[in-house]
């Protein structure tokens, strides 16, 4: 019989030892040009998260509701004339008029005006509170996590402690021997008592992460520890912190509004929703208006914040998605 010339495997798909190789440079060709467009569709959980967040439109309301009322706290004169402190009684209780739209409370003061520039008190409050209640909670907690033993079982004693203290009645007790009629008593009142929450999401964060594989390798390569802290563990456990400062922040906002209500926060000649609303209370039967205009601000306020905040929630929880 005569004898059958060999023909590789691959030959019967029509590939064979050459085909296999052009195959290959083929393949190598097409990724090679497809690479940059890959490597715009590669995303990470930030890019994925800031994707959806401008898909979701009440992140989008709240968001900018809130930069309005950033610019406004800025520079509130662009939509606000006159001072907040100037008042007349001869117009006290009156309804709306020219330069009033909002009418005038029981001391002749500018409704709008004084809402307007309230604004710069709740900013200003929530703003500096959330970020000193995040920066120092998510130290102590942090920390915690990582080194464990000891200062890990003190820290939870110690946020015990805290948490067993009412926000509102410490704030009575506290604020009522501090003469200082600026913000920054309220603000460390705020860091005192609400850093307990920060540091324990960022405690369970941080030994959530730190048994991953990344960290496990950088451990390996012989990476220091605050290296795999900084470099590794931070920056995959500082999303939940995030997600619950954001929310804490409107609830900061309403914080002060109650505190300043009750005469312990901000006191008169301050400007604050709250100090209206509670020099309102008194004429809400005559002059309802004076009520309910610092009252909605602040409602509107805290429900934007919160509203941001669970939309950053669902955007960066990878359990929702």
């Amino acid at each position: 019989m005569p004898e059958q010339p060999y023909e590789p495997e691959g030959a019967i798909a029509g590939t064979g030892m050459g085909g296999a190789m052009d195959l290959a440079a083929g393949e190598a060709t097409t990724l090679e040009q497809r690479s940059p467009a890959a490597a715009a569709r590669a995303r990470s959980l930030w890019s994925d998260a800031w994707r959806d967040l401008r898909r979701n439109p009440v992140f989008v309301l709240s968001a900018l509701f809130i930069v309005f009322l950033v610019l406004i706290s800025l520079w509130p004169s662009a939509i606000a004339s006159g001072s907040p402190l100037t008042c007349d009684l001869a117009k006290a209780q009156d309804g709306s008029g020219p330069g009033a739209p909002f009418g005038y409370d029981g001391q002749g003061c500018n409704v709008y005006t004084r809402t307007v520039y309230g604004a710069r008190t709740s900013v200003t409050v929530g703003v500096c509170a959330t970020l000193g209640v995040a920066l120092f909670g998510s130290v102590l907690g942090g920390l915690a996590g990582f080194f464990g033993g000891a200062w890990d079982a003190l820290l939870s004693r110690v946020t015990d402690i805290f948490f067993a203290i009412p926000v509102v009645l410490g704030g009575l007790v506290l604020l009522s021997v501090v003469t200082s009629n600026t913000v920054w008593p309220v603000i460390g009142f705020m860091v005192l008592l609400g850093w307990p929450q920060i540091s324990r999401i960022a405690r369970g964060a941080v030994i959530g992460a730190q048994h991953n594989d990344y960290v496990l390798a950088a451990r390996a390569l012989g990476a220091s520890n605050s290296r795999i802290l900084l470099r590794h563990i931070a920056p995959n456990a500082v999303a939940p912190v995030i997600v619950v400062a954001t929310i804490a922040l409107g609830t900061y906002i309403a914080l002060e509004a109650t505190l300043s209500y009750l005469g312990v926060g901000l006191k008169p000649p301050s400007v604050s929703w709250g100090i209206d609303i509670s020099a309102a209370s008194p004429y809400i039967r005559n002059a309802p208006h004076a009520l309910l205009w610092p009252s909605g601000a602040l409602a509107v306020t805290v429900l934007a914040f919160i509203m941001l905040g669970d939309a950053v929630r669902d955007a960066l929880d990878p359990k929702l998605r």
